[in-house]
């Protein structure tokens, strides 16, 4: 993986990196970073705390500057843009100017909190999004938003930011845990109070399925949250997670949805997701040590979907496949996806002491 990094920040694409294609190892790109350009600045940090190399860590704050003009946009999706694409580069290796960018994005993201309904809605611009605005909630605002608030918090001295967090998380828990502890991915609220209206989803199956992605990023967004800002948030992660370790299929990488069957495409994006929010479950939460051999045995399954060096040029090698973007539509649903490789490498860093998973 180490060499896939490097390879790209050698040769860079046009844009931030998004998916690529297995075959050929070429990134589509996104012009702006879309919701996934900071998973390459944050995979750029790490490496550079594998790989002893200045230079990746060059990169990963190079992509924290080319994020900057997005801490104003309209979505709450900037939490991962800002957390992963430069909260991580300060985090691991103390960079100051991603430090900078870091507070940018979360000055952004609390101008966009609704004190009334207490959370960040999704916004006019969020990406991917059918159905977007003041009235719109869904979980994958809750990873990266929760921590970057926390962290802007912690560095300013702004208990407001940590207020926001805490809100944030707990109406997520509300809209989007259901009583089984599956997760739903979307909510429709009601702006003035906060009352739900609908759960639905943009991108799984069904309203009522479980994508598999809105599963795993409630398990790390709710996991963060009780790491960074509110211990009792530890309750609705291991729900999340108890439900996932359930449910995971015996070859232990998640199908694209949960309720797809047993022969729809697999995702091993979902799948590094919940492996890297396990292992912070297991450090967070005492009663919960299986959880890091949980979490050890979906990283040691997707290392069987990782190219190995001898199999095309280097170009190819390192490359995390299998993974399913967004099959409603039919985009990369067979395909290495930025966030799958962030997610992997993250927790096989943390299954070797690199870093500690809640740092993050």
């Amino acid at each position: 993986m180490l060499s896939r990094i490097r390879g790209t920040l050698a040769e860079p694409p046009i844009g931030f990196p998004h998916y690529a294609d297995t075959g050929t190892g070429q990134w589509t790109t996104t012009s702006d970073g879309f919701w996934t350009g900071g998973f390459w600045g944050g995979l750029l940090a790490l490496a550079s705390v594998q790989g002893g190399d200045q230079k990746l860590m060059g990169g990963a704050e190079e992509v924290a500057t080319q994020l900057t003009a997005r801490a104003t946009s309209d979505t709450a999706f900037r939490g991962f843009l800002f957390f992963f694409g430069a909260g991580v580069a300060h985090l691991v290796g103390e960079s100051d100017r991603a430090r900078e960018v870091a507070l940018a994005g979360a000055e952004g993201l609390a101008a966009s909190f609704n004190h009334n309904a207490g959370l960040i809605p999704l916004g006019l611009q969020a990406e991917e999004a059918d159905a977007v605005g003041s009235g719109a909630a869904n979980i994958d605002a809750v990873p990266g938003t929760v921590a970057l608030l926390a962290w802007a918090a912690r560095e300013t001295g702004r208990q407001s930011f940590a207020d926001m967090a805490r809100a944030h998380a707990r109406r997520h828990v509300e809209y989007c845990l259901r009583e089984d502890g599956s997760v739903c991915q979307s909510a429709e609220f009601d702006p003035r109070d906060g009352t739900l209206v609908r759960r639905y989803t943009h991108k799984g199956l069904s309203d009522g399925s479980t994508w598999a992605r809105a599963q795993a990023w409630a398990m790390l967004g709710f996991a963060q949250a009780a790491h960074w800002v509110d211990a009792e948030l530890a309750e609705p992660a291991v729900t999340a997670a108890d439900w996932w370790i359930e449910h995971l299929p015996a070859g232990r990488v998640a199908t694209w949805d949960f309720d797809a069957g047993p022969d729809a495409p697999r995702d091993t994006s979902a799948t590094a997701i919940a492996a890297a929010a396990l292992l912070r479950l297991a450090d967070l939460v005492p009663s919960r040590p299986h959880y890091r051999d949980h979490a050890a045995s979906m990283v040691a399954t997707l290392c069987q979907f990782v190219t190995p060096t001898e199999v095309g040029d280097q170009r190819t090698s390192g490359m995390l496949t299998s993974g399913c973007f967004d099959p409603k539509r039919g985009v990369a649903t067979d395909a290495e996806l930025v966030w799958g490789d962030y997610f992997l490498f993250e927790s096989l860093l943390s299954l070797q002491g690199v870093i500690n998973p809640t740092a993050l």
